[in-house]
C-alpha cells in the first residue's frame, strides 16, 4: 500500500469521523523527529508465510490456537498481554499508545518490533512513549502522508493496520483471531471505526483476491462503502498500493 492509494479512504475517514487532517500531520511530525528508521525488510521473515493477525475483542481467549499455530502473529494493543498470558510470543505489536505502552516499550526492548502510530489525538503519548522505545525496534506510523522514518502502509484502527502492515511485507494467509465487530461493549465511537475496520479489510481482501472469515455477512455494507470513496467503476479492490 501507498499512500496516493490509501488517500481517498483516509479522507473519507477524515471527513465521517470530522478529524482534523493537519492535527494529524502535526503528530506525525512529533513523530518523525523522535524517530528513526526502520527497514521493513526486518520483516521479510513475513513473506508467504501464515500471519496472525490479533485483535483486543474478548474473544481472543477463545481463538488462542489460531495466533499460537500461525508462523508470524502480528497483534494489535491489548492482545499482546492477552496472548503473553497464555503463553503465545507476538513477532509485532501495533499500537497508537493509548492503553499498554509500558508493554510495547518492553517489547522494543526485547527486540520485538513495535509499530507506534501517531495521530492528532495522541501527542503527549507520543512525546513521553517513543523516547522509551528501542530505536532499532520501532516502526513510527502515521494516516497521513509519511514524512522521514514515519511510514504509512495503510490502515485506520490498530488492527486493520496490523493486516495492512502484514500485506505490505508480503505476508502469505491472514487469519483473525480475536475480532469482533458487533462487540456490544465498546462505546459508539469505537464502535464506528470498527466498522470502518471492516470496511479498510474488505478492501484490502479485494486487493489480495481472498476472502477474511471474519468478514462473512458484512462484505455488501462494506462494499457499497467503498463505492461511495472510489467511484462504481473503480477498480479499487486491486489498485496497486
Amino acid at each position: 500500500m501507498n499512500f496516493p492509494a490509501f488517500e481517498p479512504v483516509y479522507e473519507a475517514i477524515l471527513t465521517d469521523f470530522g478529524f482534523d487532517r493537519a492535527a494529524d500531520e502535526r503528530a506525525r511530525d512529533v513523530a518523525a523527529d523522535l524517530a528513526t528508521p526502520f527497514p521493513l525488510d526486518r520483516l521479510g521473515d513475513w513473506e508467504g508465510r501464515t500471519v496472525a493477525v490479533a485483535g483486543a475483542a474478548p474473544c481472543l481467549a477463545d481463538e488462542v490456537a489460531l495466533a499460537r499455530d500461525a508462523d508470524v502473529v502480528v497483534a494489535a494493543s491489548t492482545a499482546v498481554d492477552v496472548l503473553a498470558d497464555r503463553g503465545v510470543a507476538v513477532d509485532c505489536m501495533v499500537t497508537d499508545l493509548d492503553k499498554n505502552p509500558e508493554t510495547a516499550a518492553a517489547l522494543t526492548r526485547d527486540g520485538v518490533p513495535v509499530a507506534a502510530h501517531a495521530h492528532g489525538d495522541n501527542v503527549p503519548a507520543v512525546r513521553e512513549w517513543l523516547p522509551r522505545f528501542a530505536d532499532e525496534w520501532t516502526l513510527a506510523t502515521t494516516q497521513a502522508a509519511p514524512v522521514g522514518p514515519v511510514r504509512n502502509t495503510g490502515g485506520f484502527t490498530d488492527g486493520d493496520r496490523a493486516a495492512f502492515l502484514a500485506d505490505h511485507v508480503g505476508a502469505g494467509d491472514l487469519v483473525f483471531p480475536g475480532w469482533e465487530f458487533d462487540d456490544p461493549d465498546v462505546d459508539p465511537m469505537k464502535a464506528r471505526k470498527l466498522d470502518w475496520a471492516a470496511r479498510l479489510l474488505r478492501w484490502l481482501e479485494r486487493r489480495r483476491d481472498e476472502e477474511f472469515e471474519i468478514l462473512d455477512g458484512r462484505r455488501e455494507a462494506a462494499d457499497a462503502a467503498l463505492s461511495e470513496i472510489f467511484g462504481e467503476t473503480s477498480e479499487s479492490g486491486s489498485a496497486d498500493g
